[in-house]
């Protein structure tokens, strides 16, 4: 199951009750690129998560970022994915001007999950947008 977008999961979940909406966000975590255990590091875990996770990102030729990300927890990791989608292989002005929040609003992940699920989100997106603004030429 190989999402392009969020909108493209966004009419798969729309569609679900909430136990299948929890098997689409594991699926779509086991869809991650791997990271390697030597980026998971203190230095690239997302602080203030219930679960570990961490953000990588790695800077392409063409001006855009490309993160890798993993957790220890299934549901978290397809959390993960979908902040990834949101901003993965786009240029550090996009992910800037990209309004991350919006753009996840019709999950209304804070309805469907328990909050200690979802409470680290703000702090990804914080790091997702730290990383852009120093990376941006």
């Amino acid at each position: 199951m190989a999402f392009q977008s969020l909108a493209d999961v966004q009419s798969d979940f729309e569609l679900l009750e909430a136990d299948d909406r929890y098997r689409l966000l594991i699926d779509l975590g086991r869809s991650l690129e791997p990271m390697p255990d030597a980026l998971k590091s203190d230095a690239t875990l997302v602080r203030g998560c219930s679960a570990s996770v961490w953000v990588y990102p790695t800077p392409a030729v063409d001006g855009t970022l490309h993160f890798l990300a993993d957790s220890n927890a299934a549901i978290t990791k397809g959390i993960v994915a979908l902040v990834l989608l949101a901003v993965q292989d786009r240029t550090p002005e996009a992910i800037l001007a990209a309004d991350i929040e919006a753009a996840l609003a019709p999950f209304d992940l804070r309805n469907q999950l328990s909050s200690n699920r979802t409470q680290g989100i703000p702090n990804m997106i914080a790091l997702i947008r730290e990383t852009a603004a120093r990376l941006r030429k």
